[in-house]
């Protein structure tokens, strides 16, 4: 099979690079595991976007305060200065997205005046743009559907790209598994678009499959990686242990930041209001410095809530007061609610076209590191940097892959052995999540990331042995989960304290067992360096 353009993805920064590709004449293949558009991050997402108002400078500004000072200068400008174009282009012209709007909404310009713009956590103004507080529901759907219908996309779902094609440094596609066999893929150029690493951990908010693929693939073929440290906790997490009339099967969800932009406060188990003396915005502080403070005071007092009482909640927020009533919770007591993984801030490096070290590979969306967030991401920029760098990416890869795939030798993966049980890769995944949450979680230490790095380096020899010889899914998952919660330990172990990177003294965390390791490699490849910032 081969392609102008090879998209690996189809969440909005995929979506939006397939867009872009196919507007410059490129012929589009978007390869998927997704059977439904609930599979993708996107689709989860609540809050919205953030758009550029009359004071760009501000926004600007607010996504430097949130990164700690550690955003890209010329990265935030690029998305400052193109999130009204793109937004408005994609979104409401192309996609005809209907956003919550004032008075009639009428006018097709994403301004104050027609729509009715959100605050949330870290934003000096209103400036986001949403549906309800299902926003990535209302953009990933419709987006999906143009593009089935497009001349020049192809999309193939429930298929896993495996491994990048690369020949002398040049990636010439990905070896691809759909319908139990694998196949070549070749492509002029390859655009890594898969999202973020939720199941590396035991709790997050993003849907299963989750496992850092892109990442993995990147680190694996040479690609630089950076920035993983930085992981992202968001603050308020649905937390049905906490919740004495959750119903049997409750899960957690995301109660949408713009909860708290619209007055909701956190208590503790003891109904003190916390967050004033934590930090002068209180509950619109920062994610890091919020998800930080969820977390001690749960660990002071046992049980946090997100008081909603002083506002109409189920009219203004339906979708989540439906999700809130499925699972029993008392809304006049409050929301229980926990800190839990969000999103990715670092991941392969790319410049401002989303291009990454190796050439014709791109990147774009959680799984790449553009640099706009730095050390902590700003709330509803993640779909406005999916959307910006998709576009961007999207066009640059049509330009050189444009009648450029061509076939290469490539050894297809052996699978000569039994397939495992399916609990296998359950066991395994629980292994994983129970040692990333339990020392590489909201705040971590010193020991706690040694002990971390020789389990995920057991761990990840282990489901090194299985796959030399197995082909699955499971496995590939779980080979990449290994791969990328290696790359975040190592760089958390070798980074200083920044936003949602948080080290303590080890004497004021209490337990964590000291494990030496063994004389195992810290790479997570044969031979690769994941990051030249390491």
């Amino acid at each position: 099979m081969k392609a102008d353009v090879l998209v690996v993805g189809s969440g909005i920064a995929g979506c939006a690079a397939a867009l872009a590709a196919a507007r410059e004449g490129a012929d589009v293949l978007v390869i998927t595991k997704a059977t439904e558009p609930e599979d993708a991050a996107s689709d989860w997402a609540q809050g919205g976007i953030a758009v550029t108002q009359s004071a760009p400078e501000e926004f600007a500004a607010d996504i430097r305060r949130a990164s700690d000072g550690t955003a890209d200068p010329e990265a935030v400008e690029t998305l400052v200065s193109e999130s009204r174009a793109v937004v408005e282009d994609v979104l409401l012209d192309t996609l005809e997205v209907e956003f919550d709007a004032v008075g009639d909404g009428t006018d097709a310009d994403a301004d104050a005046d027609t729509f009715d713009l959100a605050r949330e956590a870290g934003h000096s103004s209103r400036r986001i743009l949403h549906v309800d507080a299902s926003t990535g529901a209302h953009v990933l759907r419709p987006f999906l559907q143009h593009l089935s219908a497009r001349d020049g996309v192809r999309i193939v779902e429930d298929a896993m790209a495996l491994d990048l094609l690369t020949e002398e440094g040049t990636v010439r596609g990905a070896t691809v598994l759909a319908d139990g066999e694998v196949e070549p893929v070749f492509a002029g150029a390859t655009v890594l678009a898969t999202g973020g690493i939720g199941d590396c951990y035991a709790r997050s908010t993003n849907p299963t499959g989750a496992t850092g693929d892109g990442v993995a693939m990147a680190a694996l073929a040479g690609a630089t990686v950076s920035d993983m440290q930085y992981v992202q906790f968001h603050p308020t997490a649905y937390d049905p242990r906490t919740d004495p009339r959750a119903d049997d099967g409750a899960q957690p969800f995301l109660v949408s930041e713009a909860v708290r932009g619209e007055g909701a406060v956190l208590r503790d188990a003891d109904g003190r209001r916390f967050m004033p003396d934590v930090h002068e915005d209180a509950e619109l502080a920062p994610r890091d410095v919020v998800a930080r403070a969820v977390s001690r005071a749960r660990d002071r007092t046992g049980r946090v809530v997100l008081d909603v009482s002083d506002l109409d909640f189920r009219e203004e927020f339906p979708d989540l007061a439906a999700l809130c009533d499925d699972c029993g919770v008392d809304l006049d007591a409050g929301i229980p609610v926990a800190p839990s993984e969000h999103f990715l801030c670092g991941g392969v490096a790319v410049d401002d076209r989303g291009r990454t070290s190796l050439s014709r590979l791109f990147a774009a969306g959680e799984c790449a590191r553009t640099g706009v967030h730095g050390a902590n991401r700003l709330a509803s920029t993640s779909l406005l940097e999916g959307l910006v760098w998709g576009v961007r990416a999207g066009e640059t890869a049509a330009d050189r892959g444009r009648g450029e795939a061509e076939t290469v030798e490539y050894a297809p993966p052996r699978d000569s052995d039994p397939a495992l049980p399916d609990a296998f890769a359950d066991t395994k995944f629980d292994r994983l999540g129970r040692t990333m949450d339990e020392f590489v979680g909201i705040e971590r230490a010193p020991d706690g990331l040694d002990t971390a790095r020789a389990r995920l380096r057991r761990l990840k020899g282990e489901v090194d042995a299985y796959a030399r010889t197995r082909v699955s899914r499971s496995i590939y998952e779980l080979r990449n989960a290994c791969v990328s919660s290696l790359l975040v330990a190592r760089a958390a172990a070798d980074a200083p304290s920044a936003g949602c990177h948080s080290l303590v003294d080890p004497d004021e965390r209490e337990g964590g067992e000291r494990d030496e390791g063994g004389e195992d490699s810290d790479d997570p490849g044969q031979g690769v360096t994941p990051s030249a910032d390491d």
